[in-house]
């Protein structure tokens, strides 16, 4: 039985592998030495890294339980919601430097952790060390897994395994050496503990098979493009062991599972993928530790026994420094858990490379027929030509990609951390702005970002747009440089001469090295000047491709200013980022969309703000106007005195305009926005959905959609009623900054909701972290139970700027 559960199992599992799929390898970009600092770039991983290069070294952890057959069939590489692990999530990461991740994997009894430590001295780069170790979670049970790592080289250059070869295994400490063009020479040393020991119930040898007390290993050559396939590769190699042995008319007996699924100490000749394999107990340590022969000093396992002790003390030094929760009263328990959500959100920070699907053979202009998605159309999707990005993603293993919506709310937080991770993040996004003005709301680049994504989501269409909140981002940007030159927060004499001269110099201060664009204005100048005129035909394409219909239908404007999103379905407008929120159906080229009016809106006093920074005075004249006339078409059009509330508007059977009201989150976007001043009846209006129990109000958050609506927790019922954090955030933030401190005849109950709702949301997701050990997609309006994707660590992670009051 054992044997037949077994042969069932490999062939399930050789049956499910991917194929492989060639592509034409295209050219390396040039990069800068900063470019090629190692990190965690690999998010969709439990733990892995990589330059930011378009090809070069990636390395990657993988392991699996040994105790019985099955657990092969449950190997664990690519974060996977399947998993079931309790919980994955790093508690300390700087971004730059230092991270420490926890990984607990109760169905193989073991807890990883993860601790990281770069340096980036010398020309290529810089070193990178990690320590990987492994405890029980009950001592009484088994604790054994196979362990493994590996590391790939795609493009250009060459790796060598330089231990002498042996068919049983290699020694505790195993040594490669390399080269590339971007990262030089370099070695990479895999060493295991000492005291580490094997599990209890595996022989040391078994006859011609490998020594299990030894690192078993296996060299191949794998084509470019294809490293990130490293579990597919791993269990095709064992697979095609498994059936040798059994074919082997000398095989007497079927061995153990431990040796079954041991590598095959092989090495090909030209190899440029290793594989190493221990199979292990904890507690157990490994320490992985990549070299550059330019760096002046060496990372080695005293050093980063030390680094990791003296950057563990300096990010909590720091975090309480930049965000001042102690101060605010909180206890250790609730800041351990706003740094490991921050953490999170700058461990889930990668790093990508590849070719886009995109669709140009639909135009703006043929949505603007009635019968749009009645009509057959024939695709027509093409791959681009290669991009690069470096993005935080949503969540690692639902969303492990760049998304244009959720990014700006991303780096509000990164950029009161680290200001200039933040501008590399949005130059970024910025440079991926085409001459036209579009840049896709969903970067899916390359055939590992792909294989997450259905094949249904995969296009990309050149006249869909998405929110423009990295504008958000960029205006805190610029509130930062205002406030450390206003408020005199460091003192420049006091820094040095060693720092500036006509630009900030090189240091190893992390306050410094992540504030260089703040203490200096002329680089916050230039870098607002290079990103300025993608920014500014990024807004153009939003007046050309998103406008909407004012003439027609009996309506009366002051002004043209109108917009409805494309890309609009009878059941969804993704394109808007509230997906399935109820809009009017079925679409018509009449639509008119209040939340996109107010993001438009958004755009242009953003850009005029941009515009007098740079003394680009035509062009923020021509923002000015353009900013009154939305608003004035904002409460012209999408007012409706009926419902007491801004509205969608479509047309009925007898083509006359009329309002589709569903309140909710859209309600919301002319007071999150700040396009009401703060005595206008209709942020009163606003003020009294948000606090009706029967509306919005919620003790865990403000609900995605009224409880009165007839579409509440119906269909799809994802942006339905449940809460988010994002908006939710943008309510708290729009109270804190205007409505709650402005005099007006609001404040009082604007400063009431601010309070109350703060607290109910720190309280809820603190809560679901203690009891899941997670932070969620959304929560339940209804008990506050986290739901969806998890670990959500996109703008869920900003709680930690609720908490702090920054904003």
């Amino acid at each position: 039985m054992f044997i037949f559960n077994l042969i069932y199992i490999l062939l399930f599992i050789r049956n499910s592998l991917t194929e492989y799929v060639d592509y034409q390898k295209t050219s390396i970009l040039a990069a800068s030495n900063d470019s090629l600092l190692w990190g965690t770039y690999r998010p969709n991983l439990y733990f892995g890294t990589r330059p930011r290069l378009p090809e070069s070294l990636l390395t990657g952890l993988i392991w699996f339980g040994i105790e019985n057959a099955s657990s092969f069939s449950q190997i664990r590489h690519a974060c996977d919601q399947g998993d079931g692990l309790d919980e994955y999530s790093f508690k300390k990461h700087d971004g730059r430097n230092f991270a420490i991740q926890t990984l607990s994997d109760s169905k193989n009894n073991i807890k990883l952790k993860t601790e990281l430590l770069k340096n980036s001295g010398g020309g290529h780069g810089g070193e990178w060390a990690v320590r990987i170790s492994g405890t029980p979670i009950n001592n009484n049970k088994p604790s054994g897994i196979s362990f493994l790592y590996y590391f790939g080289l795609e493009g250009d250059g060459s790796i060598e395994l330089t231990n002498p070869l042996d068919e049983m295994g290699l020694d505790t400490q195993v040594e490669l050496k390399g080269e590339t063009p971007d990262l030089g020479q370099f070695s990479i040393i895999l060493k295991e503990d000492p005291n580490n020991r094997m599990p209890s119930n595996v022989h040391s040898k078994a006859s011609e098979l490998a020594d299990l007390s030894k690192i078993q290993y296996w060299g191949h050559l794998v084509p470019d493009g294809d490293i990130w396939r490293a579990k597919e590769l791993l269990q095709s190699h064992l697979i095609s062991k498994y059936q040798n042995i059994i074919k082997n008319p000398e095989t007497k007996s079927i061995p153990p599972p431990k040796y079954l699924f041991a590598l095959k100490n092989e090495v090909k000749e030209n190899s440029n993928f290793f594989i190493f394999q221990k199979m292990i107990e904890g507690p157990f340590q490994f320490d992985i530790i990549f070299q550059s022969n330019s760096s002046p000093i060496h990372l080695d396992s005293e050093s980063l026994t030390s680094g990791l002790k003296s950057k563990s003390q300096e990010f909590d030094q720091r975090f309480e420094k930049t965000f001042g929760l102690s101060e605010k009263g909180f206890n250790d328990s609730q800041i351990y858990f706003a740094q490991t959500i921050m953490s999170n959100l700058i461990g889930g920070i990668g790093y990508f490379y590849g070719s886009s699907i995109v669709d140009r053979s639909f135009t703006d202009s043929d949505e603007d027929e009635e019968e749009f998605w009645t009509k057959y159309r024939e695709a027509d999707p093409r791959l681009t030509p290669p991009l690069a990005l470096f993005t935080a993603t949503p969540s690692r293993p639902f969303f492990p990609r760049g998304f244009y919506w959720d990014e700006g709310f991303h780096q509000l937080l990164i950029g009161k951390w680290d200001n200039d991770l933040s501008l590399d993040i949005i130059k970024h996004w910025v440079s991926l702005i085409d001459n036209d003005g579009w840049v896709a709301r969903e970067q899916i680049l390359g055939e590992e970002a792909r294989s997450k994504v259905p094949e249904e989501f995969q296009i990309q269409y050149p006249h869909y747009a998405n929110p423009p909140t990295l504008l958000m981002a960029i205006k805190s940007f610029m509130l930062r440089v205002d406030n450390l030159e206003n408020k005199n927060t460091i003192n420049i004499d006091d820094i040095g001469e060693q720092i500036f001269s006509d630009h900030i110099l090189s240091t190893t201060d992390p306050t410094i090295i992540s504030s260089r664009f703040m203490l200096d204005k002329k680089l916050a100048n230039d870098f607002l000047k290079e990103i300025y005129p993608k920014l500014k035909l990024n807004y153009k394409w939003f007046r050309r491709t998103q406008w909407g219909e004012v003439k027609e239908w009996g309506r009366r404007a002051r002004s043209r200013e109108a917009y409805r999103w494309r890309g609009r379905t009878p059941g969804h407008t993704l394109t808007s980022g509230l997906d399935d929120y109820p809009r009017p159906t079925p679409p018509h080229p009449a639509e008119l969309h209040v939340d996109l009016m107010c993001w438009v809106g958004f755009m242009a006093r953003s850009l005029k703000e941009i515009a007098e920074r740079l003394e680009e005075e035509d062009d923020a004249d021509d923002y000015t106007k353009e900013y009154k006339n939305i608003v004035a078409n904002l409460n012209d059009l999408h007012w409706s005195e009926e419902h007491d509330a801004f509205c969608d508007l479509s047309v009925d059977e007898d083509e006359e305009s009329i309002f589709v009201c569903h309140k909710g989150y859209l309600s919301l976007f002319p007071m999150v926005l700040e396009l009401l001043p703060n005595d206008s009846p209709k942020l009163g209006a606003i003020l009294d959905m948000i606090y009706n129990p029967s509306e919005l109000w919620s003790k865990y958050g403000l609900r995605s959609l009224s409880k009165s609506d007839r579409f509440f927790h119906t269909g799809e019922d994802y942006w339905r009623g449940n809460v988010w954090m994002n908006i939710n955030y943008l309510v708290l933030s729009s109270l804190y900054k205007n409505y709650a401190v402005i005099e007006g005849p609001y404040k009082e109950k604007a400063k009431t909701i601010y309070k109350e709702l703060r607290i109910n949301i720190i309280e809820n997701v603190y809560k679901e972290f203690e009891r899941t050990g997670y932070v969620w997609e959304q929560y339940s309006e209804d008990t506050g139970v986290g739901l969806r994707s998890h670990p959500f660590t996109g703008w869920t992670s900003l709680v930690t700027l609720i908490m702090a009051e920054e904003y």
